[in-house]
């Protein structure tokens, strides 16, 4: 570790601070009350918390949008749209998608559709302004490709230059160069409906007064709307265009019994997902919606079951608040019931307290015992992990896994042996998803192809799940705290990925946190938990980093535009979350009276609330990035009281919170 006399690094452009007096225990220990008491107010009577994922306007315009294709208008739920969509209009007439962000296309076009559809003329004020705002993006052709389909089906762009999504690619087997299993599993969910969607083409009619003729640059609305081809001859992204042109060619004369034996199967797998176990396809907002669209598509009548569980599945995402209805892209209960378990025994809760007791065994009971998606990519023999969601056995992911481990470590449960048992075998299942490159990613193994990025339908960022090095170091964690032996291959592996991620400046990109504050906090804490040197220059290194983008005031913070602008990493308005990760990030690496470290808890103290939380407006979570991005509630409540503790526990001499847990003679 680094010692209380360690230089502190003078790096360009950054301002020298005077040191600041050593933060008090008193001020520390009322700050830490606060922040517990505020969590166990919020905890529900069964164990567990969750918190509200906020997004951007796109979920309500969707549904607006859906309500008119569908032909069923709620028109109190199209008002409190209207609303939200309304109130969330910047100042130069577009909608971003992120706190802060610049006017996007496809928010704006959405946006604007969704209030002319719901009555508004273009000709006031605010929607000349949105026109306007459009077409400087580039109106409706720049948008993406899913984002035209929902046009489309309201026949507001050509069905003929949207990428065929064939549903023939159910069939494919498991062995075959490319397969729905050789995509990311939140775009398998969206894709396997899309592909029903494809097929039918149910489009509805819009009068003339509802159309988007004017989004159209001038002279562009009867063009070739044809993605354009790679200049280079030879690339992936020509062999697809080609393929697509092709399958285009041959859909008139393609085998009918061929398709309609596809279209049996695309639907057997969606029926399948939407059904027991899961709170809709995936139980997150894209899949869900075109889940709906396809099964009116394929024609299941209104009073069926499965469309009615599907639709009350999807109205489990608003948030009903009559001075804002918002729509949630997912719940987060398990996510958040973990980190606040940890959270509030890492600052002082006994392992045996009621409250996380309780918490404990909510988790217990989510644990995921079905063999599902993932074992397409990884023969693991025994099912277990966790899901994000109450609902979601499709889909469990390691990301949670790992989280809930480590809650799970903090607990001692009334029956050890059984918690033991379930601890083991959550264990092995996280283990057996370490990718070739020694990482890990969030829900299968080794989907990884970047040729699958050419894809036609591929534009949203997201078709593949890379291995991440805030995942990787998230297990390292783990693997830690629970005294697993450094040496083994799955170690080594693990640390041989992280230093080979690591950027030229020190830091780690953050795939599931925005972006790099995130990945350098989490990589230097799972460090220091599996046993490494933090003295070692390339570990430094990511200290030096996240100490030179410390704001004036003291905090840290980090806009989601450093996705598309790596120049703009670890910059943007301090908040509450980004510099708990920092300040976690700087303890792991010792030496808790730089400067630094006292700065930031300086403005944690300074600017937690009297009832024990943090405000903060920005945007800090990461679903697809420069694509879409969502606030955690949660994030400002309990990441700032993990990073107090962690700072508590450090300066007593704790390297971390003992476990209940130990994987004995690993």
């Amino acid at each position: 570790m680094g010692s209380a006399t360690a230089k502190i690094i003078s790096l360009p452009g950054v301002a020298k601070q005077t040191a600041p007096r050593l933060t008090k225990s008193e001020e520390l220990d009322e700050a830490i009350a606060l922040a517990q008491q505020n969590l166990l107010r919020q905890q529900k009577p069964d164990g567990h918390w969750v918190g509200e994922l906020i997004v951007d306007s796109t979920l309500c315009s969707d549904y607006v949008l859906f309500m008119h294709w569908a032909g069923e208008v709620d028109e109190t739920l199209q008002r409190s749209c209207v609303k939200h969509i309304r109130r969330r209009q910047l100042a130069d007439g577009g909608w971003n998608i992120y706190y802060g962000g610049a006017s996007e296309i496809n928010a704006s076009v959405k946006a604007y559709f969704a209030l002319k559809l719901a009555g508004h003329s273009p000709n006031e004020a605010f929607m000349r302004e949105a026109r306007a705002n459009i077409l400087r993006l580039g109106g409706i052709p720049r948008m993406n490709t899913y984002s035209k389909l929902y046009l489309a089906l309201l026949g507001q762009f050509p069905w003929k230059y949207l990428p065929a999504i064939p549903v023939e690619m159910v069939l494919l087997p498991s062995w075959c160069f490319f397969n729905i299993y050789r995509i990311s599993s939140w775009s398998r969910a969206m894709l396997i409906p899309l592909a029903i969607i494809n097929h039918f083409k149910p489009t509805r009619e819009l009068p003339e007064n509802k159309q988007l003729h004017e989004l159209y640059p001038v002279g562009t609305e009867g063009d070739d709307f044809t993605l354009p081809r790679d200049q280079r001859l030879f690339t992936w992204r020509n062999f697809f265009l080609r393929a697509d042109r092709i399958i285009k060619l041959l859909e008139p004369i393609q085998s009918k019994s061929l398709r309609q034996r596809s279209l049996e199967e695309a639907e057997r797998w969606m029926v399948e997902r939407i059904g027991p176990g899961s709170d809709g396809l995936a139980a997150v907002f894209p899949a869900m919606l075109n889940s709906i669209i396809a099964l009116r598509a394929l024609n299941y009548a209104k009073h069926h079951p499965l469309y009615q569980k599907a639709l009350k599945d999807f109205a489990g995402l608003f948030v009903c608040d009559p001075d804002d209805f918002r729509i949630q892209p997912c719940l987060s209960p398990v996510w958040d019931t973990a980190i606040n378990v940890i959270a509030l025994a890492e600052s002082g809760f006994p392992a045996d307290d009621p409250a996380l007791q309780r918490a404990a065994q909510w988790l217990v009971n989510k644990e995921v015992r079905v063999r599902c998606d993932w074992t397409m990519n990884n023969p693991h023999p025994e099912a277990s992990g966790w899901a994000f969601e109450y609902n979601n056995v499709y889909y469990p992911d390691t990301d949670d896994t790992a989280m809930v481990l480590m809650a799970l470590r903090l607990v001692r449960p009334n029956e050890q042996s059984e918690l033991a048992r379930i601890f083991e075998r959550a264990l092995a299942w996280q283990l057996s998803f370490q990718c070739c490159d020694g990482g890990w990613a969030a829900f299968d193994k080794d989907v990884t192809r970047q040729w699958l990025e050419d894809m036609p339908f591929a534009d949203h960022n997201a078709i593949l799940d890379p291995t991440c090095s805030d995942l990787t170091a998230r297990t390292l964690e783990l693997l830690g705290y629970i005294g697993y032996n450094p040496g083994r291959p799955v170690v080594r592996r693990a640390i041989r990925h992280l230093r080979e991620t690591q950027e030229d400046d020190g830091s780690w990109y953050g795939r599931w946190g925005v972006n790099y504050i995130y990945g350098t906090w989490q990589v230097l804490r799972g460090l220091r938990a599996i046993g490494q040197d933090m003295d070692q220059h390339w570990i430094l290194r990511g200290r030096d980093w996240l100490e030179s983008c410390q704001n004036d005031d003291g905090g840290w913070g980090e806009s989601c535009a450093s996705y598309e602008h790596p120049d703009l990493k670890g910059k943007g308005v301090s908040t509450a979350s980004q510099t708990a990760w920092a300040l976690m990030g700087l303890c792991a690496c010792g030496d808790l009276d730089r400067p630094s470290v006292q700065r930031g808890l300086r403005y944690l103290l300074e600017t937690q609330r009297p009832d024990g939380a943090w405000d903060e407006l920005e945007t800090t979570g990461t679903g697809f990035p420069r694509t879409f991005y969502l606030k955690y509630d949660m994030y400002r409540q309990n990441f700032p009281l993990l990073a107090l503790a962690t700072y508590v526990n450090y300066r007593s001499g704790i390297g971390h919170y003992q476990s209940f847990y130990r994987w004995v003679g690993k």
